[in-house]
């Protein structure tokens, strides 16, 4: 063979395997359950296929055309309440009916390094999530109760970077950036974000997952705030995890702030269940074990409470790639999370209902979800918003959700016309609902429907205790364990 030959017999074979990683990249491994088995108080749980390389299915945004809208659940219609906008995510309503929307992105020189980093970098720009953020927070207000937002006004403050979770307090607006909670002068009716804020915490900055969000407590008087882990299982070590996969809690009358609950990979959307007065979030869960693996969750989060990330998930499924030690008596405390909302779905907003909504009896008492969608899944999953019902002591149902609004991701699941974000009630009872990739704030309401009437607080009947004991923690399946081979 000449060496001419021997040439083009090498560059033959880097072609065929060039080619054969490309086609797995491009299509990857198919899930053996259905999102509905995947989902509810009891997921199936499959076997880990732990891949070097992820199942990765990413949907290139398109927009909505004029007069296109998703497609709403029996009985609902949907409208634009405002569109336009730059990349929006988390919504805050305010007292006066002002509804805030942060325009936002994730800070520059964020998350992973090397070839991880150049896949993530890729993933985003495909999905529409690439940009420099924008860094600002609109107010839109809607005068004439029309359900639009006639008037708009573009807040914008050296200060904020990256901004996420925002709340009202005592004439202040108070921000969590990527790296810091910010106090900033403001009364409402004001449509500017102007004066030096006072900085309530430092947060650790950037990292895969940047979004801050944060909630006041029913009384005011603390503060708590998400803080997603900087890798997918702490790649980097542990210690380059402190501070996050956490939920912090920050006390205004002592100024200072402790860890409230972790082991929660990327917490995201918070609220207070009206029933039995406990903070409950959504969380997003590991990747790469599979497009079946890991259920991202929604759940409540009792003080001190730990749900196992990196090293465990749903209650004694050990991680075995997880390179950090296994603390000592871990499997004595890890919670099990009380829904699963399915694998990859990325939840990030979450809104119970409460007293005053018009989504009609149906809606009347449950969580509203906005699940962002999967990028590592095949088939893809998300791309929705759903309704998880209640009963009247606040416990989850035995139920699969109801799909409130889909749509966003088109049947080719090649292309996708938006994805949601945030959910949160304006003061006429509607639905609103985040598009970040589609620049809409869509509202949600069911025509003619009296406001629901108010969720009475309830002794939950539920005392949270510590798990009881765990007596084995599996890594591969066995009779006793929730991890179960899916059928070929």
């Amino acid at each position: 063979m000449t060496r001419i030959q021997k040439s083009l017999f090498g560059i033959g074979i880097f072609l065929v395997v060039f080619l054969g990683l490309g086609t797995w990249i491009l299509n990857g491994q198919s899930a053996q359950y259905t999102e509905a088995q995947v989902t509810g108080l009891k997921p199936k749980l499959a076997y880990p296929d732990v891949q070097t390389i992820p199942t990765i299915r990413v949907a290139d945004p398109v927009g909505w055309k004029a007069g296109e809208a998703p497609v709403a659940a029996q009985g609902l219609t949907v409208t634009r309440f405002a569109e336009g906008l730059n990349h929006p995510r988390t919504l805050t309503v305010l007292a006066n009916g002002d509804v805030l929307a942060a325009e936002t992105n994730s800070p520059g020189g964020h998350g992973e390094s090397g070839i991880s980093g150049i896949v993530e970098r890729w993933l985003m720009n495909k999905a529409g999530a690439g940009g420099v953020s924008p860094n600002a927070i609109v107010l839109l207000r809607d005068a004439n109760g029309d359900g639009v937002a006639e008037q708009r006004f573009e807040m914008r403050n050296p200060a904020l970077n990256s901004p996420y979770g925002m709340v009202f307090r005592d004439d202040h607006l108070i921000v969590a950036n990527n790296d810091a909670v910010l106090s900033f002068p403001y009364k409402l009716g004001d449509t500017q974000l102007v004066g030096k804020p006072e900085k309530l915490m430092d947060l650790p900055a950037g990292g895969a997952h940047w979004a801050r969000n944060a909630i006041l407590s029913p009384d005011g008087t603390k503060l708590y705030v998400t803080v997603g882990s900087s890798t997918n299982i702490a790649d980097n070590g542990i210690a380059a995890e402190e501070g996050r996969a956490a939920i912090h809690e920050y006390d205004f009358t002592t100024k200072s702030s402790r860890i409230y609950a972790s082991g929660l990979r990327n917490a995201n959307g918070l609220d207070w269940n009206p029933a039995s007065g406990e903070l409950w979030t959504v969380v997003n869960e590991r990747d790469m074990l599979g497009s079946d693996l890991v259920p991202d969750y929604l759940t409540n989060v009792p003080i001190g409470a730990h749900y196992g990330w990196p090293w465990i998930y749903w209650k004694n499924n050990v991680d075995a790639r997880v390179n950090a030690p296994l603390p000592i008596y871990i499997n004595d405390y890890v919670r099990k999370p009380e829904y699963a909302l399915g694998a990859h779905v990325a939840p990030l907003g979450l809104a119970f209902a409460r007293g005053g909504h018009r989504l009609g009896a149906r809606f009347a008492n449950g969580a509203f979800i906005a699940n962002h969608g999967s990028w590592n899944r095949k088939p893809m999953s998300g791309y929705d918003v759903v309704f998880v019902g209640f009963d009247a002591r606040g416990n989850v149902l035995p139920a699969q959700p109801i799909k409130v609004l889909t749509g966003f991701l088109n049947q080719d699941q090649k292309t996708t016309r938006g994805r949601p974000v945030w959910v949160a009630f304006a003061h006429d009872g509607a639905l609103l609902v985040s598009d970040d990739t589609g620049g809409v704030i869509w509202r949600v309401i069911a025509p003619g429907a009296a406001p629901s009437a108010a969720i009475a607080p309830v002794s939950s009947g539920r005392v949270l205790k510590a798990p009881s004991t765990v007596s084995n923690l599996v890594a591969t399946p066995d009779q006793d364990s929730s991890l179960t081979q899916p059928k070929p």
